[in-house]
């Protein structure tokens, strides 16, 4: 029997003879031993736990195919919840963890003083957006859309398991809160803002949703899409928040101040220093 240190390492070896992210070889083994309550760097050296083993060698094989460990997993971390995914919804990133903050800190200063804010979840897919928020801030009213119902049977079950207080609706973009003359204080959106003909790592074209990834020609797509019904189904004195790629700010902020000449819009870096997200305050 191997020991939990030779797996890693023959993980890691493997992972990175494939072109993949070698790193990925011991976060999987932390979270199989965690699911068995064993703590990996306590027990590195002696002999591996036998279905550790196996589930470890098999998820290394798909791996080694191109599956992000999200998948290979079942899960992901986000905001310090445990959300389940698969490939019907886009593994939730760190940025998305800022983007998370940021309106948290914009409700702080738009809406601190009130008892009850209505926020807008637009292309939830996993929920994750919506249900941190849900569960970060108790005076939010969270209403979740997306377009997959395939994508919303996941964010419901995110929901259930998380306790969130999230209610979902189907449908493209805004219209399912127009449909319904639904009205928001709270806009935020992580849409597809992928150009469509950029070059992307096969790990992320061939096992994540099209759907959440492509944002047409230029990547704004959906942006102008929101940006043209934004009042439609936002109240006086809204705040919008949006996460965008690291070169879309300028071109971004620009297409927002063409609609909302009035508004302030703003451009907000990541830890990393780039442009990656932008906000709105009508």
């Amino acid at each position: 029997m191997m020991t939990y240190h030779a797996l890693v390492v023959e993980g890691r070896q493997r992972l990175l003879k494939a072109g993949q992210g070698e790193q990925a070889a011991q976060l999987l083994m932390v979270e199989l031993c965690n699911a068995k309550e064993i703590n990996l760097y306590m027990v590195m050296d002696e002999p591996c736990d036998p279905a550790i083993q196996t589930d470890y060698l098999e998820g290394i094989h798909e791996m080694e195919k191109g599956s992000p460990l999200g998948y290979v997993l079942g899960f992901e971390w986000f905001y310090g919840y445990r959300f389940q995914v698969n490939g019907d919804v886009l593994i939730p990133r760190p940025e998305t963890e800022e983007l998370v903050a940021l309106v948290l800190q914009l409700f702080d200063e738009h809406f601190g003083d009130r008892d009850q804010v209505d926020v807008f979840d637009v292309g939830t897919g996993s929920g994750a957006i919506g249900i941190s928020l849900s569960l970060e801030e108790p005076k939010m009213n969270v209403v979740a859309s997306d377009i997959s119902p395939e994508a919303l049977a996941i964010a419901q079950a995110n929901n259930e398991a998380l306790d969130g207080r999230v209610t979902f609706l189907e449908g493209s973009m805004l219209e399912p809160y127009i449909e319904r003359d639904l009205r928001c204080d709270l806009l935020v959106c992580n849409p597809p803002y992928i150009p469509s003909a950029e070059p992307m790592e096969h790990s992320v074209v061939d096992y994540e949703p099209h759907v959440a990834l492509f944002g047409g020609e230029d990547g704004l797509k959906f942006y102008r899409q929101v940006f043209e019904r934004a009042k439609e189904v936002c109240r006086d004195k809204a705040v919008l928040a949006f996460e965008m790629g690291y070169d879309q700010g300028d071109r971004l902020k620009a297409l927002a101040l063409s609609y909302f000449p009035e508004a302030l819009v703003r451009v907000h870096k990541d830890l990393s220093g780039k442009d990656r997200m932008l906000s709105v305050e009508l």
